[in-house]
């Protein structure tokens, strides 16, 4: 069963990257990001990781998406597209030298796996040890306090008078 669930979020990876890519509006092309953050968060629960799954939700989707769409939202020129790049074929053979490189690590590398998936899950241990007695919780909460100040402050820049 996971591993159908894992070859589809593989195939919406891939074509939420591609989207990001290829899409010439900006605004699309971050809420393709979305997604693509999403379905790996999805990979890692599939592949019993799921303190990573939590983390790619809470950092990835959650702060650098919106971060993202924010400072679209605030760039007035992002509607018109990006102008053509004068850079696209460095661009491209520097990317296509990287994605060599990453198939070749790929395949030449001894992947050690484990047929068993972990007894517990790690979530629950990782959250106990930062937030129970003596964890860190004031600092999430004032954070949550500054990330929350700073969509506000967005919010009042980019209204209208």
């Amino acid at each position: 069963m996971f591993d159908i669930v894992f070859w589809i979020l593989a195939l919406v990876t891939v074509s939420a990257a591609l989207a990001v890519v290829i899409l010439r509006d900006v605004f699309r092309a971050a809420l393709s990001l979305v997604l693509l953050f999403l379905a790996i968060a999805g990979i890692y629960i599939t592949l019993y990781a799921d303190f990573l799954a939590v983390v790619q939700v809470l950092i990835y989707v959650g702060a650098i998406s919106i971060l993202i769409i924010v400072a679209i939202m605030l760039t007035r020129e992002v509607w018109h597209g990006s102008p053509a790049g004068k850079l696209r074929i460095p661009a491209l053979v520097v990317s296509l030298l990287l994605l060599g490189t990453m198939v070749f690590t790929v395949i030449s590398t001894n992947w050690e796996t484990s047929g068993e998936p972990p007894l517990q899950p790690t979530t629950a241990a990782i959250g106990t040890s930062l937030f129970g007695e003596g964890g860190f919780i004031l600092p999430v909460e004032i954070t949550a306090v500054l990330l929350l100040a700073a969509v506000l402050g967005a919010i009042v820049l980019i209204r209208e008078k």
